[in-house]
């Protein structure tokens, strides 16, 4: 849907300019690939520990277009860890799936009319006791999962900034896992639910910072009040990642993860992980702030 609307405003416009304009000069494409490891292993070690091995495989990608008034922002984040130690079972470490994409229609400088659809899940099944797998189950694939669809305004005053506010958004939580499919479990209003539905507002920004030559943060976060029922409980999401980059191939890892979701539990869930490993970075096409200049922009409008 976002995709045909972006092409009918792009054709709209080269029919009124008389001019067909080459929409690779448009796209840009970030992303960034890495595969951590970690090992520890111990023999006659006085202190004691326990070998153990683990890694973490994830992709990062951004694919933007942008012209004189269409913005068209996707996100694909995926991240899948596990962990080994003697003597207990596999254990996953890491393990998201975010998709997203974000279409825009430039009405000033920076500011853009809105409207996108957001998905959230996770790859495999989750335990109460990561390290024992006869625990009770408490997620798995589609369950949950959250599909937003909203509209509302984005300003995006350059490449390191992004700030969206939708005041006109759908909620959906999935729990496909029979298992899992009981009252109050992820908002679920019944035994045997499968679904939940919600309306509200939903804000989002992301802020990239570089702190020094090779060192870079990212920060995304997210938040949503449900209208329908109890708006003032608002499902907080922060995800921050520091990378370190020490040549073209090796860098090193730090993720924060912050999470308060009700729903799901009532207290502040916390992931932390640091890690050096493989790290392959895409960077291809124009920036955005050197796409279209406001000043650009203004002459066009006037014209």
């Amino acid at each position: 849907m976002l995709g045909l609307l972006l092409s009918q405003r792009v054709m709209a416009q080269e029919e009124e300019t008389g001019q067909k304009q080459d929409s690779t000069k448009h796209w840009s494409i970030q992303g960034h690939n890495k595969l951590t490891l970690n090992q520890a292993v111990f023999s006659n070690w006085i202190s004691g520990g326990t070998n153990s091995v683990g890694g973490v495989a994830g992709v990062d990608y951004t694919l933007f277009y942008l012209d004189d008034r269409n913005l068209w922002d996707n996100l694909i984040v995926m991240n899948y860890g596990l962990a080994k130690q003697k003597g207990s079972e596999t254990q996953k470490t890491q393990d998201n799936m975010s998709l997203s994409s974000n279409y825009g229609y430039r009405f000033s400088d920076r500011w853009f009319f809105s409207g996108g659809v957001g998905f959230d899940t996770q790859f495999t099944v989750g335990y109460d006791d990561a390290s024992d797998h006869t625990s009770d189950k408490i997620s798995n694939f589609m369950a949950p999962a959250y599909l937003t669809t909203g509209i509302g305004l984005a300003y995006r005053p350059n490449d390191d900034f992004s700030l969206i506010m939708r005041p006109i958004t759908a909620k959906w939580t999935f729990v496909l896992d029979r298992d899992l499919q009981r009252a109050d479990n992820y908002g679920l209003k019944a035994d045997g639910d499968k679904s939940l539905f919600e309306f509200g507002f939903l804000g989002t920004a992301s802020y990239h910072v570089k702190l020094m030559e090779n060192i870079e943060l990212v920060n995304r976060v997210s938040i949503f009040s449900n209208y329908l029922r109890d708006p003032d409980h608002l499902v907080l999401s922060y995800s921050g990642l520091i990378n370190m980059k020490i040549n073209d191939l090796i860098s090193a890892n730090l993720n924060l993860d912050l999470r308060y979701d009700d729903n799901q539990i009532k207290k502040l869930q916390v992931r932390q992980l640091f890690g050096v490993g493989f790290s392959y970075k895409v960077d291809n096409g124009v920036r955005f702030k050197t796409r279209v200049q406001p000043e650009e922009y203004r002459l066009r409008i006037k014209t």
